[in-house]
């Protein structure tokens, strides 16, 4: 392989033009001759074991070559950039230039890492949500508790909403039973509405042993054509009634669903937990938002095969999770009536938002020097080990130390961003603040004018209370400035 020139084109690319020579493009010939030859008959040869020579004088010399190109062509490639010490970022678009005994010429354009201009990314400003719990809140998160703990009930007494019945029930259209309109010992919640429309508030009320007729009409937009907007008649018997029975809320009920001796610690635990997760939340968005600006702040053109290649991979990535839960992606396609092409529109932009906050983050840890140490890439393997796990030198195999560096460096930066960055309170907080402050500027501002102005002071304060933004004479206030943010994910790694 040789190299015989490089060149620098426009919107990122290089171009390559890479020589193969004549003893590499004949050994790659000699391989796909001995990988295809069984398949190939000739006169007077057993098959399988006519020479190439012969193969070549009955089909033509070049009758191996275009196998060959693509036998030889990646191997060269992939010399040529380490040679040149270049990364492509996407693709390449290859280029036959000339072919024959003595080998090949090929073009490789290459597409690289855009070169942007980073911004400001220190001190950025983002809204930050003030996390609160309410008894209300805490009620909601005791539910899960309540209703674990709650028995289903025999009751002798008529089926009432939010009972449980266990019922027979058959179907008919026109005095005919349909299909799938019958069942035995059927459980049916009242008022969970999971059957026609109907059905459920006319069984409320039936006692056990009770039998009766129930009229429904299907809906128009139901899944059985025949059925769709019928009338029709159920049969129902129903077999037992059980009422949900909610267990006391009490210090026993604690002790009974949690490792809590107290209802008032398990309710201080729910708080907790609340807390926890909406501080998670907030931090979450607030960070986003953060990065959101600071790809805003960022000056990059990206290259087109970049974005289509980070597409194609996050394309690759989905097809595996649908996959991994023993569905055909073809399958789920067909099942969501969309193509791998559709699928591939809906990524372009999220491909587009990841490479810049790559970029970024990537510019960010230039200007800051970071250096991820040996130790720092021991511990990261270790962590990754307990998370898979495997055995560290397992994914030390997987996971190449040049690609884990460069993620803990993505990561590193973005710590650093954030860090840096400022909380600001969410807009509706901001504006409560600015009316308490007009209206105590307005109170002071009354106070201090002459007595003779008694009736506009008075005035003015209560224009002051009711609408502090129309107060005459509270003073101009300067708004804080609002910067739009938003974090993008920094997980998919660019394609090399």
């Amino acid at each position: 392989m040789n190299v015989k020139s490089k060149e620098v084109k426009e919107n990122s690319a290089i171009e390559l033009v890479i020589k193969v020579g004549e003893a590499e493009f004949d050994a790659a010939v000699n391989k796909v001759y001995n990988r295809q030859k069984k398949n190939i008959n000739v006169p007077g040869f057993r098959k399988g074991k006519a020479p190439r020579k012969i193969i070549e004088a009955m089909y033509g010399a070049n009758v191996f070559y275009e196998d060959a190109i693509e036998e030889a062509y990646p191997d060269a490639y992939a010399k040529a950039l380490e040679q040149e010490g270049i990364r492509p970022v996407a693709y390449p678009r290859l280029e036959i230039v000339d072919i024959g005994k003595e080998g090949f010429t090929f073009k490789a354009l290459v597409t690289v890492k855009p070169q942007g201009k980073l911004g400001e990314y220190k001190g950025l400003t983002a809204e930050k949500a003030e996390v609160t719990v309410s008894e209300e809140d805490i009620d909601g998160e005791m539910k899960t508790y309540i209703d674990r703990a709650t028995r289903l009930v025999s009751v002798e007494r008529p089926a009432r909403s939010g009972d449980a019945v266990v019922i027979d029930f058959e179907g008919f259209k026109d005095g005919v039973p349909f299909e799938g309109g019958k069942a035995e010992q059927y459980s049916l919640e009242l008022g969970s509405g999971s059957f026609i429309p109907g059905f459920e508030d006319q069984v409320v009320g039936m006692s056990v042993g009770e039998e009766k007729d129930v009229n429904v009409t299907f809906p128009e937009d139901y899944n059985a054509p025949e059925l769709a907007g019928a009338p029709a008649v159920f049969r129902v018997k129903v077999h037992e009634v059980k009422e949900h029975q909610v267990p006391a809320l009490d210090d026993e009920f604690a002790r009974d669903v949690s490792e809590f001796d107290t209802l008032a610690e398990l309710r201080a635990d729910c708080g907790k937990k609340i807390r926890e997760r909406r501080e998670e939340s907030a931090q979450r968005d607030f960070e986003n938002a953060v990065g959101e600006q600071l790809i805003a702040n960022f000056e990059v053109e990206l290259p087109e095969a970049m974005v289509e290649y980070r597409a194609d991979k996050l394309v690759e990535d989905y097809a595996g999770r649908i996959q991994s839960q023993g569905i055909r992606f073809e399958d789920y396609l067909s099942m969501m009536g969309m193509t791998v092409s559709d699928v591939r529109a809906q990524m372009m932009e999220n491909a587009k938002k990841l490479i810049r906050t790559e970029l970024a983050l990537e510019a960010v840890a230039e200007a800051e020097k970071l250096e991820i140490t040996a130790e720092e890439c021991e511990a990261e393997y270790a962590r990754l080990a307990k998370d898979y796990r495997m055995e560290p030198e397992q994914v030390k195999a997987a996971v190449a130390e040049e690609d884990l560096k460069h993620d803990l460096t993505v990561r590193k930066a973005n710590e650093l961003v954030v860090a840096a960055a400022r909380a600001g309170a969410p807009k509706k907080a901001r504006k409560s603040a600015k009316k308490a402050e007009k209206s105590a500027e307005a109170e002071d501002a009354g106070e201090k004018k002459p007595a003779a102005k008694k009736t506009a002071r008075k005035s003015a304060a209560k224009k002051a209370e009711d609408a502090p933004e129309k107060a005459e004479a509270a003073p101009e206030e300067k708004k804080p400035a609002r910067r739009r943010t938003k974090k993008a994910e920094t997980e998919e790694k660019t394609g090399e």
